[in-house]
């Protein structure tokens, strides 16, 4: 038997002789157009099936297209970031245009919604035992060396670097209440919403009316995001406006100032509760509200800076926490993925009480790889501006006037007709050597060569 000779290292990756036996093949820029097309998503889904282009008065099918040479590739549309930087970016723009519109105007709400009462507002979770948080001065400082009854010190006299594993970490694991913030993770969408109604009742005891009085002569508007802190807990960044009765239109009543929309949200975080399962849950006490300006003279803070903000947030995820991107299915699953400790424990504890009776309702093992938090990420009341949907829509009509021009249609009312079938998600070896080279040169704004 011969004996094998050295490897040849000049051979190419599969990958790349994939791509090569590719690029002599029949229908070989077809196959990348669709790839470029998709900006470098990192996940596309893969449909099989028909759609017919109809004309909408006459029934004539003006265009067809079919998959026999290839499946229609859609981008996933996940928001988060760390699992795919395309399409968080685009829902990251599309945010920023929806708070942006609520702050300056646009996109069907008009102009003077510049002139209504608005704040910008940072509303924060309880503590539940010190963690590590210096970076700008020493973490703990605390004279006398004292100890907790497991034995570790009480307080930290570092400045922590802004890298160093130990921040969000507790001092002491064992005096921390990781039930207590797991369950207040679950009941965090319950007080932001108790918080907008208890806003109300507060403006309604500023200006001297009822209730109801108070309904037919405003509307409070508002849009937030949720950020996971370092210790795992989240808080809300949000941006809260006072308009009259039929909303952004309308101006609110002359006694309705930025001042009394300050002081009600104060009263308001300061009082609002929910007691369930034995707990008393409640915002922490630190609170920062701003007043914003449209246009920002000196230090007021602008409404382009409050939309930007909101929206990086928009597109984070518990990953900030150290945790997972997806759900865990056993403990015996968790000991395998690499962790903070802390975070390790808060999933833990969330598993643990989600399988108790009492907890069954909080669905706490489903969202055990969200630190218990099973609210949405980002929210806003009806009548703020306009719509992810909307924003989708107006794209999707945009394209459609494209298509049209190339096909040669004009201005002719038409009507799609389509049957599709999921047949998979993600590329092939050579497909995404493609996808990574349109994400770098989007990133990069370079343009693809040779593909229209």
């Amino acid at each position: 038997m011969p004996t094998p000779g050295p490897r040849d290292r000049t051979a190419p990756p599969p990958a790349v002789a994939d791509l090569l036996r590719r690029a002599v093949s029949p229908g070989f820029d077809a196959w990348q157009r669709r790839i470029v097309r998709l900006g470098g998503c990192t996940n596309p889904i893969h449909l099989h099936g028909t759609a017919h282009t109809l004309d909408a008065s006459s029934g004539e099918i003006l265009h067809s297209h079919t998959t026999d040479d290839g499946p229609l590739l859609i981008p996933c549309g996940n928001r988060r970031s760390a699992v795919c930087p395309t399409c968080s970016a685009r829902y990251k723009g599309d945010t920023y245009q929806l708070i942006r519109a609520g702050l300056l105007g646009g996109k069907q709400t008009p102009a003077t919604v510049t002139q209504h009462p608005r704040v910008f507002a940072t509303i924060t979770a309880p503590g539940f035992g010190p963690v590590h948080n210096g970076t700008k001065a020493r973490c703990r400082p605390r004279r006398g060396g004292h100890t907790c009854q497991h034995g570790q010190a009480l307080g930290c006299a570092e400045r922590h670097s802004p890298d160093d594993p130990r921040l969000g970490e507790p001092l002491c694991a064992d005096c921390y209440d990781y039930p207590g913030a797991v369950l207040w993770q679950a009941h965090a969408g319950k007080l932001w919403h108790r918080l907008a109604l208890q806003v109300r009742r507060e403006l309604a005891h500023i200006g001297g009316v009822t209730r109801t009085r108070l309904a037919r002569i405003l509307r409070l508007s508002y849009a937030k995001v949720a950020e996971y802190q370092r210790r795992g807990l989240i808080h809300f960044h949000a941006v809260l406006r006072l308009d009259g009765p039929d909303g952004p239109a309308t101006p609110p009543p002359t006694w309705v100032t930025v001042q009394a929309l300050e002081a009600a949200l104060r009263q308001a975080a300061d009082q609002v509760h929910i007691t369930d399962h034995g707990h008393d849950f409640r915002f922490g006490k630190q609170l920062d509200i701003r007043i914003i300006d449209a246009f920002g003279p000196g230090e007021a803070v602008t409404s382009a800076a409050v939309a930007a903000y909101i929206a990086k947030y928009a597109t984070k995820g518990a990953e900030a926490a150290g945790a997972v991107q997806h759900r865990i299915h056993s403990l015996a699953e968790l000991e395998l993925l690499p962790m903070r400790d802390h975070t390790r424990r808060m999933i833990t504890t969330s598993w643990e009480l989600g399988g108790r009776d009492q907890y069954k309702d909080l669905g706490l093992r489903r969202w055990a790889h969200m630190l218990g938090f099973c609210g949405h990420f980002s929210t806003k009341s009806r009548r703020y501006s306009t719509t992810l949907g909307a924003l989708r829509q107006a794209r999707t009509d945009h394209r459609a006037e494209q298509l049209h021009q190339a096909l040669g249609i004009g201005d002719r009312s038409t009507l799609v007709v389509g049957r599709w079938r999921y047949a998979g998600h993600g590329y092939s070896p050579a497909a995404a050597l493609i996808a990574a080279g349109a994400q770098s040169n989007q990133r990069e704004g370079v343009p693809w060569p040779n593909v229209s």
